[in-house]
């Protein structure tokens, strides 16, 4: 690979922005938010596709070079300035789905008050806020995996993990539908930026979805993740929210299913970070349509190794394969006829430091060129499980993003 040498400079801007979104482009948007903040991209200066079981590894290794060769200035020096790289990776290895690393001609940032613009090579491009276009309301309607084949899947996955053949597995399903011409993928990205602020709203090549959990999180030496297994629908009202809750945290099934989950965690880490600690027990985490167990990981980067490397490592986990891994992994191309393309996959960015931020594609869509749209939504099963239950699991799983189009 020619190894590129760009040339990169952040400045602050004067007066803070008001909203990232407004800024995008309708069609090819490019951002990665949470509760307002964070990064949007315009254009392409460089574009890097990588496939295969080591795609993760090998955009890792192309970044560092790339970083290596760069002249950067920043003056801004916040988490998001200076070079940076867009990404989406595919679930599975043998995905036909394409990963990309993209970094954007122009970068427009805002955190703590301080907005900035990253240009690169000297890209005179000047993002504009403009006004969104036409609403449009979509209905999803069941992919290659309908209601009856879901819950058919489940059984037959339960059997298997109580006939011993492995712990759990997380089986996915998916809604398709198309886009109306000239569609303005703002008004989804509005739509789930506003409803779940406190899940990273992305969107990088065609992906796009709001996600609650964090893969990891490389901060100047500091690793962390947010692990979520275990979840029930919010209640109607306070009494049954709190009611709703409770079970949860009480819940067998889902305990078990998050200690796997945190598990693969721990160990993906094991030789990259020092001091690596799990919180003692779960919580409850209150999304607007969802309850989840959660789990906060840290530790204190040991190896050198970047935001792109840890992803290598901790991909997938158990929370949306299973456990064990490779087992889980088998059982989902049996049980599956879909490809799940880059749900479930790392979706984030990566700085020339190895800093960066990656979600776990969740609660997401794919929108093909063509305006096609693809939506996935999972469950873990464990040997508790119950295959209506899965089903109305995945049904709250789809709400955000069936909404955000609908």
């Amino acid at each position: 690979m020619n190894i590129p040498a760009l040339t990169v400079e952040t400045r602050a801007v004067d007066h803070p922005l008001p909203s990232l979104v407004p800024l995008l482009d309708p069609r090819t948007p490019l951002m990665f938010v949470r509760r307002g903040e964070g990064i949007a991209g315009f254009g392409e200066a460089l574009r890097l596709e990588f496939r295969g079981a080591d795609r993760i590894r090998e955009a890792a290794n192309a970044w560092r070079e790339i970083a290596a060769a760069a002249t950067v200035t920043d003056e801004v020096r916040l988490s998001g300035s200076g070079l940076v790289a867009f990404g989406a990776f595919a679930f599975a290895d043998e995905s036909e789905a394409v990963s990309v690393l993209i970094v954007p001609e122009v970068i427009v940032g805002r955190r703590d008050g301080v907005s900035w613009v990253t240009r690169v090579n000297g890209s005179t491009f000047k993002p504009e806020h403009t006004p969104l276009g036409a609403e449009y309301r979509i209905a999803l309607h069941p992919g290659r995996l309908d209601a009856a084949g879901y819950q058919d899947a489940v059984a037959e996955a339960v059997r298997r993990i109580r006939d011993g053949e492995l712990s759990k597995v997380v089986l996915a399903r998916d809604l398709v539908g198309h886009l109306p011409e000239g569609a303005d993928l703002r008004r989804v990205l509005t739509d789930l930026a506003l409803g779940y602020p406190d899940t990273w709203t992305f969107a990088v090549d065609g992906l796009l979805g709001s996600s609650p959990e964090t893969l990891v999180r490389v901060n100047h030496g500091t690793v962390s993740a947010r692990v979520l297994a275990g979840s029930i629908g919010r209640g109607v009202d306070a009494e049954a929210d709190q009611a709703a809750a409770l079970t949860l945290a009480t819940s067998t099934k889902d305990l078990d299913e998050h200690r796997f989950a945190v598990q693969s965690v721990l160990a993906s880490l094991t030789g990259h970070a020092t001091g690596v600690v799990a919180s003692e027990l779960p919580f409850a985490l209150k999304l607007p349509n969802l309850w989840h167990l959660a789990s906060d990981v840290e530790g204190t980067l040991s190896d050198g190794s970047s935001a792109l490397d840890l992803a290598a490592a901790l991909h997938p986990t158990a929370a949306v394969a299973g456990a064990p891994t490779g087992t889980a992994l088998g059982v989902i191309r049996e049980l599956e006829p879909i490809d799940r393309r880059r749900y479930g996959g790392p979706v984030g960015w990566v700085d020339a430091a190895g800093c960066g931020k990656w979600a776990v594609a969740l609660r997401s869509a794919e929108v093909a060129p063509d305006g096609g749209i693809t939506a996935y939504a999972g469950a873990g099963i464990v040997a508790d499980s119950d295959p209506e239950r899965e089903l109305a699991e995945t049904r709250l799983k789809f709400r955000p993003i069936v909404e955000a189009f609908g």
